[in-house]
């Protein structure tokens, strides 16, 4: 081997995200966020601008949840982004569990101060103050009791697509901000049964959605009654694992029992005549499922976009060397989008005046799934050259345009199977069963690539693991349902 050949061999690989996953996992993150033009911070604090390509992918989600939503019976509503402080109050549990993280309203109106500043008017004090919804069990709850008055009323299944305040204090783009954008749905039952069937039910709709359009593996269970929603009998959860082995709570769906709807009194005339409180439940996703799917996808060059979730799933890069032909080869380049977009496959062609290699990296930072490049030549043969964004140059590949068109779809549907099995095989090579406190310690202590650790429900008896976990910032992520309650897995998370 020549020197030249071992200086090539020793050299670190470029990528185009710096640094890598595995240099600094929470900066290569905000890097990505930013190579892919997704969002970026504001003005506000805490709070995020999600700018036109990231906000594409909120539609994608946006329209692929929302019909799974409607299959199941649910109707769309609105309800005030303002709650009285007297609605939240209501549910002491609920309250303690939001107090920390709530943004209060107490004025209507500014007026100039002695500083030429405006500042809130103290003739303007609020007789009640208003909570900005950090989520809108009690809001609906109010509306929820003077709509139902009969069984016959039931069941009321809502859904709400808004955004949220929480109050926090570490925020990152997309994953933890103080504004985020989410649906919340809030449904009201005759019986218990009912309304623990329905929060398992859109559990696993929101288990549906992670596996067959974002491509991301899920660990479906109910959580510990410490990690449980405020107010709740039941929180049920999407857990995914991310590239650093992190958890992410991608959803939830909680079984509220009579909780909220006593304290709402929501309340109804049964079939025996008497009346009764009604059983409700909340289930919810917000754009951290944005956050979850560049952790879960994205490698060193930037982002991978799974197709069926993906706002642009072929970008068509018209390659001129020149003016010379230029008009040829975008024309040729708009009768393949052309084409494309009658069989239903969301395409875009890149006419910037970026040189070629620029376009490419352009795409490839996006995640773009499918890139086309078509040249003089190609005009020449009815031919183009595409390239797979999650195999990279290996897979660049040449045919006809109507083999191409012909076969794009099944292209696509191969990608999105091997992100999700990439996903899969990653998440359950990080999760270590551990039968004794000492084996989970031995394995956050010891283990390179740590992930989960799967022990006994039983363990959570133990004070001193306990406290090693609250020392270590591990937390209970589920109980699978697979294990039927018996393991659950711990592990940290975002």
């Amino acid at each position: 081997m020549s020197q030249a050949q071992q200086a090539a061999k020793a050299a670190p690989q470029r990528t185009a995200i710096t640094p890598t996953r595995a240099e600094n996992f929470p900066e290569w993150y905000q890097s990505v966020v930013k190579a892919a033009d997704m969002a970026e911070n504001s003005p506000v604090r805490g709070a995020m601008v999600i700018k036109p390509y990231g906000y594409g992918v909120w539609e994608q989600i946006q329209r692929a949840l929302d019909d799974k939503i409607k299959e199941e019976g649910v109707q769309n509503a609105y309800f005030p982004l303002l709650i009285p402080l007297s609605f939240i109050s209501r549910e002491a549990e609920h309250v303690d569990g939001f107090a920390k993280e709530c943004a209060v309203v107490t004025h209507h109106r500014l007026e100039m101060g002695s500083e030429g500043k405006l500042v809130p008017s103290p003739s303007a004090e609020l007789e009640e103050p208003f909570v900005i919804r950090p989520t809108s069990e009690t809001i609906i709850g109010d509306s929820m009791s003077k709509w139902v008055q009969s069984y016959r009323d039931l069941p009321l299944l809502l859904n709400q697509w808004c955004n949220v305040m929480r109050w926090e204090m570490r925020t990152r783009l997309f994953l933890r901000t103080s504004e985020f954008l989410w649906q919340e749905g809030h449904n009201a039952f005759e019986t218990a049964e009912q309304a623990e069937a329905d929060a398992r039910k859109m559990l696993e709709v929101y288990r549906s959605l992670y596996v067959d359009f974002l491509a991301m593996s899920a660990f479906c269970g109910e959580k510990t009654a410490d990690e449980r929603f405020p107010g709740a009998v039941h929180t049920y959860t999407i857990e995914s694992m991310m590239q650093d082995g992190k958890s992410l709570q991608a959803a939830t769906s909680h079984n509220l029992g009579q909780n909220f709807a006593k304290s709402c009194q929501i309340k109804f005339q049964g079939r025996d005549g008497n009346e009764h409180f009604a059983h409700t439940t909340s289930w919810g996703l917000s754009t951290r499922s944005i956050g979850g799917l560049i952790m879960t996808h994205g490698d060193d060059d930037g982002l991978r976009m799974p197709p069926r979730i993906a706002p642009i799933q072929v970008m068509i890069l018209p390659i001129t060397k020149n003016d010379d032909g230029a008009a040829a080869v975008i024309e040729y380049a708009q009768k393949i989008a052309a084409q494309l977009k009658a069989i239903g496959v969301r395409v875009s062609i890149d006419l910037s005046d970026q040189r070629a290699p620029d376009k490419m990296w352009s795409a490839i930072k996006k995640g773009i799934p499918l890139r086309v490049e078509v040249g003089g030549r190609e005009v020449e043969e009815g031919k183009l050259t595409h390239t797979c964004r999650d195999l990279g140059r290996d897979s660049k590949t040449s045919c006809t345009v109507a083999e191409f068109v012909g076969s794009v779809k099944f292209i696509l549907d191969d990608i999105h199977g091997r992100m999700y099995q990439a996903s899969h095989d990653f998440s359950r090579s990080r999760i270590v069963e551990c039968q004794s406190s000492a084996a989970v310690k031995e394995y956050f202590e010891t283990a390179q690539d740590v992930g989960f650790a799967k022990m006994p429900v039983e363990l959570l008896q133990d004070e001193a693991l306990n406290a090693y976990r609250k020392e270590n910032a591990l937390t209970t992520r589920c109980m699978p349902f697979e294990d039927e309650g018996r393991m659950v897995l711990v592990g940290k998370a975002y």
